[in-house]
């Protein structure tokens, strides 16, 4: 499974020959579940390791169509793991002192330390997307990015990062009725917007987008996998498998005691 999902470099994708329904790959939603939850408490652990030897990195990016479920997937996964070695980023509309820097300034700002694991709810590539998808800025500001991206995350890894990124594949089906979930459950109306019917027209333009973004920045040092998310169950699942196989290859450990600790006695 962790292969399944994860885009080769070079690799002709079409989003729309791939697909959004997680069932084609697990068709037992109890058992994927219990799956889930023995990764995400091995995860919990790696991630104690990780924090405790304060040697390495991680950077895990998120991005989706709107409804795609980002928030949702960044709240199951990391379910229980320590706050205080978790960085969790949300990346909204540039404020003007970050527009008056490169478009990657407020990215780096974000990206984590030693010991720590950075999320990013959308990321730097929104770059490629909104701005590209809306007119924001012209084709000749936004098409050298993807180059730029590249170098970035090549930077990030030579320096001992090491980065997974998803991008959470719905069907267009499957947004209208998390849309209409959102109007009809009070406790969800917050988070639908009139705004996300206006992108909803530009559906097509941004799965190109999503389809160029996902070829031109796929790399060996920072790979996307494209995960089915209709299935909240099995797109939770496939998530906390990917990113458990990447902490083992870090294989972090815990630091050794001090000198000496045996023979240490607390005074009264």
């Amino acid at each position: 499974m962790p292969q399944t999902h994860r885009i080769n470099t070079g690799e002709s994708i079409q989003l729309a020959a791939l697909p959004t329904d997680g069932k084609h790959f697990h068709d037992d939603r109890k058992t994927a579940v219990t799956e889930f939850k023995s990764y995400r408490q091995e995860l919990i652990e790696l991630q104690r390791k990780l924090y405790a030897e304060g040697k390495q990195k991680l950077l895990i990016v998120f991005q989706a169509m709107d409804a795609g479920g980002k928030d949702g997937a960044i709240r199951n996964v990391f379910q229980g793991v320590n706050p205080q070695g978790v960085r969790i980023t949300s990346f909204k509309v540039p404020s003007k002192e970050e527009l008056d820097h490169d478009f990657l300034w407020r990215i780096h700002h974000a990206v984590p330390g030693k010991g720590l694991i950075g999320v990013f709810n959308r990321s730097h590539y929104e770059d490629v997307l909104v701005v590209r998808v809306h007119d924001i800025v012209p084709e000749s500001v936004w098409r050298p990015r993807y180059d730029q991206i590249n170098q970035f995350e090549n930077l990030l890894h030579d320096t001992g990062t090491r980065i997974l990124k998803f991008f959470l594949h719905i069907s267009k089906a499957e947004q209208k009725e998390r849309f209409q979930s959102r109007l009809d459950e009070p406790g969800k109306n917050w988070k639908f917007s009139m705004e996300d019917l206006g992108k909803r027209k530009y559906w097509g333009d941004y799965m190109a987008a999503y389809e160029e973004m996902v070829q031109r920045c796929t790399t060996s040092y920072a790979p996307w996998h494209v995960i089915p998310g209709n299935q909240k169950w099995y797109r939770n699942l496939v998530i906390t498998r990917i990113i458990v196989e990447t902490l083992r290859e870090m294989n972090p450990q815990y630091p050794p005691a001090e000198d000496n600790i045996k023979n240490v006695i607390i005074p009264d």
